[in-house]
């Protein structure tokens, strides 16, 4: 139990850096001489985010299953795939590896003379809704869109890993649509659907945000909904692929 709880701080940790890494260091950073963008924009950090989960479930998912997310542990859990007495330990692996994540995109990014975490949407790739939604989405269709990519993300998840499914192409198909799901939400939330993820990004803004402590209070302040909508969303996907989908009780 202890190598996997370690197994999910790392692959967590490794989600946040590559993902959100690449959301603040590498989405705009700048144009050529010609003034083509030099930056990756949201189709590459849709992109960083599922490729960390493709590397970390491949390289640590035989250790801890490679959840990475609350919202996938207790998914699972629900769905009969994970046992409900690791879920504790395992979602607070994930927050510690979220926010060790965030805290070095941080280090990395102050090594910049003009780098700050202004209170803005989007900023250090927090999530948000309202006015802190990336292209200002209301509180409602945060919540919906949450819910229902979580939700998908299960199904995703758990078809990808049945006992029929193709065993070696799982963590394959489960980081593509990762990026699916990314490609579709970051304009609405700049995409949770890991509540681990969200913290980490949220409590680093608020601790190095422009003033010191707290003055970036709104991506703390708006984490309940980055909690609530991938877990319940998580849960939902997973009764639906049990009581609906599966087959894995079929005899052929």
């Amino acid at each position: 139990m202890t190598r996997a709880l370690f197994a999910e701080i790392f692959g967590t940790f490794w989600l946040v850096l590559g993902g959100c890494g690449a959301a603040v260091l590498a989405a705009n950073w700048g144009a050529s001489d010609n003034g083509t963008s030099l930056g990756i924009g949201f189709v590459g950090v849709s992109l960083a985010f599922g490729l960390t989960v493709v590397t970390g479930a491949y390289a640590v998912g035989h250790v801890s299953g490679g959840h990475f997310n609350p919202a996938v542990t207790l998914g699972l859990s629900f769905g009969g795939r994970f046992p409900a007495a690791h879920v504790p330990g395992y979602i607070i692996a994930q927050v510690i590896g979220g926010v060790l994540g965030a805290f070095v995109v941080y280090l990395i990014a102050s090594g910049n003379a003009d780098f700050s975490i202004a209170d803005g949407a989007g900023t250090f790739a927090t999530n948000g809704f309202g006015d802190y939604s990336p292209t200002k989405y209301s509180m409602m269709a945060a919540l919906i869109c949450e819910v229902v990519m979580t939700a998908v993300f299960l199904i995703i998840i758990m078809g990808a890993t049945a006992k029929k499914a193709a065993p070696a192409m799982g963590g394959l198909a489960i980081g593509l649509g990762l990026v699916l799901i990314h490609l579709i939400s970051i304009p609405v939330t700049n995409t949770s659907v890991n509540p681990a993820r969200s913290t980490g990004s949220a409590v680093i803004a608020f601790v190095f945000g422009d003033g010191g402590v707290g003055s970036v209070s709104a991506p703390v302040e708006q984490l309940w909904l980055f909690w609530a909508a991938p877990i319940v969303g998580g849960i939902i996907g997973a009764l639906i692929y049990r009581g609906l989908i599966s087959n894995d009780h079929v005899v052929d």
